[in-house]
């Protein structure tokens, strides 16, 4: 065979072999649809604002009783009545218990006889005494019984004196026989119930009284944060907010009151105190509440939702949305978060647009749909 008839087999195997390849292709891309683009990731967006936020320094605390009195008898007797309930609220003066006054109205009613027999000899004594004057002078009565005239004047009108005091002493003990309140508060649980008999010298309480309108909260603060306090305090008076235990629900609001004269070499505290006014009562002696008083404000602080932030190996960064729906990884300085609020000290400002959920599916570049949150959602 010529080398001219070989050329031309192979040419038209590679030619036949070219156009099954072209047919091939042709038909895969007419089966195969034409692939979408990459749909935008729909996330809840939010606005960074403005506000002003309250610096805080931290305590833990216990709240007390304005005062506290433990109420007991202040005479011997029996109890015949009991004038208050359990918990109830009382005034300074309200009656508490009542002691048999019988043998203190018996004792007060022999001292005021007593008063008025001495007093009746000593009208007597002092007519006699008048008398002798009169007769010592021409000499019918002697110097001697003018004396001794004179000085049972004297004993008897000591006698009166004495028998007041008895008197006093009497109207006294019946007034303790009425046990009141010294000071107004709530009370207690009652220890003593009625026909019981009740001593001076008993160990027992009858009662206690606990003030709690107002109220003090006593806490304590790291040495660290001793001059914020001081510094702030010498401006005028520091606000207080309890807050409950698990930091969660404000209690109430109060001023600080103390800053103790030194600060503990132990635990490196500094004990502080603070007076709520505490008329809803929401406050009660003996609970443990965290103390956050504040010592300064940041006005005008850029602030965004606590969540927005995201952590990662490089510190804190949000996504921020572009005008042309894409996002960027944007580092930035958290000062401080309260009430799941971020205040950015750094890296953003007043008005940016964030992504405030759904950042998990995101990475820098990425295309977002901006969702606006619900009121449920935002709350």
């Amino acid at each position: 065979m010529s080398r001219a008839i070989v050329a031309i087999i192979v040419l038209a195997a590679l030619g036949a072999l070219g156009w099954g390849i072209y047919t091939y292709a042709g038909a895969t891309r007419a089966a195969t649809p034409r692939q979408a683009s990459t749909p935008a990731v729909p996330v809840t967006a939010g606005t960074a604002e403005s506000r002003d936020m309250p610096v805080y320094v931290r305590g833990i605390g216990t709240v007390q009783a304005y005062n506290m009195v433990t109420v007991k008898t202040r005479v011997d007797g029996q109890i015949v009545k009991v004038d208050f309930t359990e918990g109830q609220e009382v005034k300074a003066g309200d009656p508490l218990f009542e002691i048999d006054p019988r043998p203190f109205q018996a004792t007060l009613d022999q001292a005021a006889a007593a008063k008025e027999k001495d007093a009746a000899q000593l009208v007597s004594a002092q007519a006699d005494l008048e008398r002798y004057a009169e007769l010592v002078k021409p000499g019918y009565q002697t110097r001697q019984i003018y004396d001794q005239q004179k000085a049972l004047v004297g004993q008897l009108q000591a006698s009166i004196k004495s028998d007041q005091a008895q008197i006093d002493a009497a109207k006294l003990n019946l007034q303790y026989a009425t046990i009141r309140a010294p000071i107004e508060g709530r009370t207690g649980a009652r220890l003593v119930d009625i026909g019981n008999l009740v001593h001076t010298t008993d160990n027992t309480a009858l009662v206690t009284i606990t003030e709690i309108k107002p109220i003090f909260v006593t806490f304590t603060v790291p040495q660290g944060d001793f001059d914020r306090v001081r510094a702030s305090a010498q401006g005028g008076p520091v606000t207080v907010e309890a807050v409950s235990a698990d930091d969660q629900h404000p209690l109430a609001q109060g001023k600080l009151t103390l800053i103790d004269n030194q600060i503990d070499p132990a635990t490196g505290t500094i004990r502080l105190k603070a007076s709520f006014e505490n008329q809803d009562e929401t406050l009660w002696p003996g609970e443990f509440v965290n103390a956050r008083l504040i010592v300064s404000t940041d006005k005008d602080a850029v602030t965004v939702p606590a969540r927005a932030v995201q952590r990662g190996p490089n510190g804190d960064y949000l996504f921020v949305i572009k005008p042309d729906m894409t996002v960027e990884l944007r580092d930035v300085q958290v000062a401080q978060v309260e009430n799941d609020v971020a205040e950015i000290s750094r890296g953003l400002a007043t008005g940016d647009r964030i992504v405030v959920d759904g950042q998990y599916r995101l990475d820098a570049g990425s295309r977002v749909n901006p969702q606006t949150p619900t009121a449920s959602a935002a709350q």
